[in-house]
């Protein structure tokens, strides 16, 4: 069984090139073995992910990203059992979120502003899809 989740957290300390190229070298890394595929969008603070694959799998990627200390205020957004993947090209890919035009923002949230936290899992989700369909992703998979 297929399960899509999306969660929201905002990072415990400031975020550095480094730490996002490690967050995202070790996805690349461990995803594909577990049959993990998803997208990470962060901006200042805040990280948006979903992670798509086996129940089981998901689950405990999820848990040990709630326990990591890189993460505070984490918030499941959504979870659904799924026929099929929306981000299966990806082991991991990558939203610059910064370069999000701020009118594609104001579509789905009360600012222009990348706040999940205020906002729907479904239209955090909506925007994602969008982005993937105007090829705002970076980092294809391996």
């Amino acid at each position: 069984m297929l399960v899509r989740l999306l969660y929201a957290s905002r990072a415990a300390a400031p975020l550095t090139a480094q730490v996002l190229d490690d967050i995202m070298a070790q996805s690349r890394r461990n995803n594909p073995k577990l049959g993990v595929t998803g997208l990470l969008c962060v901006s200042d603070d805040v990280f948006i992910q979903v992670l798509e694959g086996g129940r089981d799998e998901v689950c405990e990627l999820y848990n040990a990203i709630v326990r990591d200390s890189r993460h505070s205020e984490v918030r499941l957004l959504s979870y659904d059992e799924v026929h099929e993947r929306r981000f299966g090209a990806w082991t991991m890919g990558q939203v610059h979120a910064p370069k999000i035009n701020p009118s594609l923002l104001l579509k789905y949230f009360k600012r222009a502003k990348l706040d999940p936290l205020e906002a729907s899992g479904g239209a955090t989700m909506a925007l994602l899809q969008e982005l993937v369909a105007t090829a705002s992703i970076a980092g294809r998979g391996d």
